[in-house]
């Protein structure tokens, strides 16, 4: 009977081993045919002889996933080093980083892992590392040479996102220390003339070379930069345009999806939409579509943006092909443009449109606005289809539309508000921000406002100086200074731990979901039940108490509208807030209980810049200085009350400026806590009034 059972276990570990020799020469297969697999040594020797590779590569052709296991299988993660690549979202992160470890047959968060923001995945052995482009730049705090890393590769480069184009320019600085630092810029679309001349200074050192190399003589001087154009594509990909321009393209996006579901041969479809709401009204109609259909032609329409839950994720990655399967609708943002490989995409139906972020230094606001799309996002959406079989794009816009869009998308960097960015420049020891070599430099007036706002926070000194202790604890914190100065001074007001729930809560994209028609009643009596009358603030604090006290279910935030991955993502993010607040300034975490009069004098601290009175002929907003007209946002707890003054965090700028995130204030505090701020502009200030820029 032993004997038996020892055979039986060793035919249980023979079959083990032969079923992961299969999964593992299938994957080999797989990785073996893809296009950049034949350029594998040229860029293993563009890497020996230069320090700056520009990668242009299409999408699908495996450059995320297979470029840095070549460079491990080379040698570039020995002797304890590691190989980083960059990602601009989170997501893509820590989805790729599991490809990869499944591809090389590791656990996830050994030789394999991720790190994004309050989610670290790795372990003294990693050598492969996939993170966002904001962790890595604020690497540079405690490893200002970013020691550790051998090879960093900046993926999706062509996105120009504010941290990437941050990362870009301080890792110029760090390779001009570091000769042996090898630098990877990677895309499908890259601008690759502006790369070029960006990293393009000439290099004369012996000590630009890895150790184990002979160094000629040709060597010893060379340029540093080159760039690797990969050409093809796994499978053709068909493109076909409107013939006349869609009034509207949601019913547009909804027609041609069922178009492909009767007329086109299997295959699932990705759609790209702009944002949550269009996703989840398109997702919507297809389910009731969907229902309506025999099991035999149904569809399965999936949302895919920011901020979705694991169990959601699920079966939009993980997921293989069947027969008789029902076809997949992947509706989606523009989080799926890039890096995110999700299987057995066909078709894709591109809307030609995107939100972006615009930001306006004369008044501080952030209009989040639709927008066309560049040829080269329209290319990046396009690359998704054509992976697994010849595949297809319906491009609902006319070809002379997609003519007349522009090559690329404005640099973030030119079109955002730059205060974080410069309170990390300044953080760095980067000083002279005038002489800072920016990839795309931002406009003055974007410089001058973001310098102006860090010295009425009393973060900088009129020298342009970080201010100690306030300017050193809030350079870092994974915040914007803002919220990081609320933190700082709830020590005074003795109401940290309210003030770390209100920071986390406004962290997130929305607490709460609006319902169709039928349920609004049922929704307006829910908000009205965690409504505090001092404004959506002090609301979002009763919120989270009651979900903390909560079993913590879906089910249960779902009867109370509220959002329950935003939810989970708030009570992460305190956490992780909590823990900056004792290990960086050390103070117990005390509550102010029901002292709401403390807690708004907090905020306002904060949010000083932000504050307007009520006009009671009209019901709008005043800005008290800006003298901006806004209103309040639907969704506020005051929206049917007449605050005589308040301060918002946010301006939601649709078809008129709403100011979110409200909380009714004193006019006495004003010259109780700040008496300066509502006189520094009254006029344009002199040259001697401003922080200094060098």
């Amino acid at each position: 009977m032993k004997s038996m059972e020892q055979n039986n276990d060793n035919q249980a570990e023979d079959g083990d081993h032969y079923s992961y020799n299969f999964h593992h020469l299938r994957l080999e297969g797989e990785r073996s045919r893809l296009p950049i697999a034949k350029h594998r040594d040229a860029i293993l020797y563009s890497l020996e002889r230069y320090n700056t590779l520009i990668l242009v590569a299409p999408t699908g052709s495996g450059k995320t996933t297979q470029l840095p296991q070549y460079l491990d299988a080379a040698g570039w993660a020995a002797e304890g080093r590691r190989i980083a690549i960059t990602q601009p979202r989170r997501l893509a992160a820590s989805t790729v980083a599991s490809r990869v470890a499944n591809e090389m047959g590791v656990d996830l968060g050994r030789e394999v892992g991720y790190s994004v923001r309050f989610d670290d995945v790795t372990s003294p052995v990693t050598r492969i590392q996939f993170l966002t482009d904001g962790l890595l730049v604020r690497e540079l705090y405690r490893d200002p040479l970013l020691s550790r890393y051998s090879v960093i590769i900046v993926d999706e480069a062509h996105e120009r996102s504010l941290a990437t184009d941050l990362l870009l320019a301080v890792l110029k600085k760090v390779q001009q220390k570091r000769l042996d630092l090898r630098i990877i810029i990677a895309s499908a679309t890259a601008d690759v003339e502006t790369f070029r001349k960006f990293f393009s200074a000439p290099i004369s050192s012996p000590a630009a070379h890895r150790p184990r190399f002979d160094q000629r003589p040709e060597d010893l001087t060379r340029q540093s930069v080159t760039a690797l154009h990969l050409g093809g594509r796994l499978f053709p990909v068909d493109v076909e345009y409107l013939t006349t321009p869609t009034p509207d393209y949601l019913a547009k996006t909804l027609s041609t999806v069922l178009a492909i579901h009767r007329e086109e041969l299997p295959g699932d479809i990705l759609v790209f939409l702009t944002g949550r709401d269009e996703v989840e009204k398109v997702v919507s109609q297809l389910y009731t579509f969907s229902e309506s259909q025999r099991s035999a032609s149904r569809l399965v329409a999936l949302p895919l943006y920011a901020g979705l839950g694991t169990d959601d994720l699920d079966p939009i990655f993980n997921f293989a092909a069947e027969p008789g399967s029902p076809r997949r609708v992947i509706v989606a943002t523009n989080i799926a443009e890039t890096s995110l490989t999700i299987p057995n995409i066909t078709y894709v139906v591109d809307c030609g449109f995107v939100k972006l972020k615009t930001y306006h230094p004369h008044n501080g606001w952030e209009r989040l606005g639709v927008t066309p799309i560049s040829q080269a996002s329209a290319n990046q959406r396009a690359g998704r289809a054509g992976r697994v079989r010849p595949g297809k794009v319906f491009r609902l816009y006319t070809e002379a539309s997609f003519s007349a869009m522009a090559p690329h998308t404005v640099p973030e960097m030119q079109r955002s508000d730059l205060a974080p960015t410069l309170l990390l420049l300044k953080a760095l020891g980067i000083h002279n921000l005038a002489k800072f070599e920016f990839l795309s430099p931002p406009p003055s007036q974007l410089m001058l406002k973001a310098l102006e706002f860090l010295y009425a926070l009393q973060v900088i000194d009129l020298k342009g100086q970080l201010t100690v202790p306030l300017g050193t604890h809030l350079a870092e914190l994974p915040t914007h200074p803002s919220l990081g100065k609320m933190i700082f001074e709830s020590v005074k007001f003795k109401c940290t731990q309210e003030i770390l729930t209100v920071a986390a809560m406004i962290s997130i994209k929305s607490v709460f979901f609006r319902p169709s028609s039928d349920q609004l009643s049922a929704y307006e009596d829910s908000i009205r039940k965690f409504g505090v009358e001092e404004g959506d603030l002090l609301t979002y604090i009763n919120v989270f108490n009651a979900y903390q006290a909560s079993p913590k279910t879906a089910k249960w935030c779902k009867r109370r509208f509220l959002n329950f991955q935003e939810l989970q993502r708030a009570e992460s993010t305190r956490r992780q807030l909590k823990a900056y607040f004792h290990s960086h300034i050390g103070s117990a975490a005390v509550s102010c209980g029901r002292d709401t009069q403390s807690l708004r004098k907090c905020i306002l601290t904060a949010y000083f810049h932000q504050v307007a009175s009520f006009n009671d002929f009209d019901g709008s907003l005043q800005q008290l200085r800006g003298k901006e007209t806004l209103y309040i946002h639907p969704d506020s707890v005051l929206f049917r009350r007449s605050p005589k003054m308040l301060l918002y965090t946010e301006v939601l700028h649709t078809t008129k400026p709403f100011a979110r995130h409200l909380v009714t204030i004193e006019p006495e505090w004003l010259t109780e806590i700040v008496p300066d701020y509502y006189q520094l502009r009254t006029a344009r200030p002199s040259s001697s009034a401003m922080p200094m820029i060098g």
